[in-house]
C-alpha cells in the first residue's frame, strides 16, 4: 500500500475528464494534477516540444512524490510516454485511442474520430488503427479550436455547437455510427456532441477505461491506497487560476476539499 498521491497532467483543464473518473473509482486516493493551461493547446506543436514540456511536468510531479504518473492527453501520450518510461523509474498510464471499442460495436462498419493534429500523427494512433479497425472505415477529423472553447469556459456556446457541427455532420453523412473522442477536452462539449449526434452514432469516451487501467497498475504494483485514507486534491495550472476554478466547480463532488495553485515551467 501506498499513501503518496496519484499524478495527473494534462496540456490544460481537458485531463479534468479523466481526473473526475479517476476519482470516482478510487475514492481514498491523492491526486495531484497538473494542467499546462499557459502553453495549450499542444495539438499544433512540434512533438520535440511535446516531449520537453512532458519531461518537466512528469520532473514535478515526481518531486512531490506521486507514485504513478496518468499522462491525460492524447497528444503528449503519443509524443511523449515513450520517452517518459525511459527515463522515470515509476509507472505510467496513458491514453489510448478508442479505436477497439468503435470497431467492435460499429454496425455501419464506419467509425469517426475527433482528435488534434499531434493525436493523428503520432505512430500510436496508427498502429492502433491498424491492429484493431483495419477492416473498417476511420474517419479522422481534427477538432481546431475545440480545446480553445473549453479552455475559455465556452464549450456549451454557439460557437462550439456550430463547430462541432461542421466536423460532426460529414461524419454522420458518412454512415459513421461511433465517433471516438480522442481528446480529453472533448467529453466537456459532450453535451452538444449528443444534440448533434442524436440516436445515429454513439459516442465513445475513453477516460472510464484509463482509470480502470490505473486501478489495475496500482493493485499490481500494491500501491493502492489503504481504504478509509483521507484524499487530499492539489490542482496546479500554469495558466490563470479562474478557468481552472470554474470547470471544477461544474465536476467536484459537493463537499470534497481541494486547493488550487499556480507553476509555470522552466521552459515557459
Amino acid at each position: 500500500m501506498s499513501t503518496q498521491p496519484i499524478g495527473i497532467f494534462d496540456s490544460g483543464l481537458g485531463g479534468l475528464s479523466v481526473w473526475r473518473e479517476v476519482q470516482r473509482l478510487l475514492p481514498y486516493e491523492s491526486i495531484l494534477y497538473y494542467g499546462d493551461s499557459g502553453r495549450c493547446p499542444y495539438g499544433p506543436r512540434p512533438a520535440a516540444d511535446i516531449r520537453t514540456f512532458s519531461t518537466e511536468i512528469t520532473q514535478y510531479l515526481v518531486a512531490q512524490g506521486c507514485k504513478l504518473i496518468v499522462v491525460a492527453c492524447n497528444t503528449a501520450t503519443g509524443a511523449a510516454i515513450a520517452h517518459l518510461r525511459a527515463h522515470f523509474p515509476l509507472p505510467f498510464v496513458g491514453m489510448e485511442p478508442a479505436i477497439k471499442p468503435a470497431a467492435i460495436h460499429t454496425l455501419s462498419g464506419v467509425i469517426g474520430v475527433l482528435a488534434t493534429r499531434g493525436t493523428f500523427a503520432a505512430a500510436h494512433f496508427q498502429r492502433t488503427r491498424e491492429r484493431h479497425a483495419s477492416d473498417r472505415e476511420v474517419l479522422v477529423q481534427e477538432g481546431d479550436g475545440l480545446v480553445e472553447l473549453v479552455e475559455s469556459g465556452r464549450a456549451e456556446s454557439p460557437e462550439a455547437t456550430a463547430l462541432l457541427r461542421h466536423y460532426l455532420d460529414p461524419m454522420l453523412a458518412a454512415g459513421a455510427d461511433q465517433v471516438v473522442l480522442g481528446c480529453t477536452h472533448y467529453p466537456f462539449l459532450r453535451e452538444p456532441i449528443e444534440q448533434i449526434l442524436g440516436e445515429r452514432a454513439r459516442i465513445i469516451d475513453p477516460a472510464p477505461a484509463v482509470a480502470r487501467q490505473v486501478v489495475r497498475v496500482l493493485d499490481q504494483a500494491g500501491l493502492l491506497a489503504p481504504a478509509g485514507q483521507e484524499p487530499h486534491y492539489r490542482f496546479v495550472t500554469s495558466g490563470e487560476k479562474p478557468p481552472m476554478e470554474d470547470l471544477l466547480g461544474t465536476i467536484l463532488p459537493a463537499g470534497l476539499t481541494y486547493t488550487i495553485e499556480t507553476k509555470r515551467m522552466d521552459s515557459s
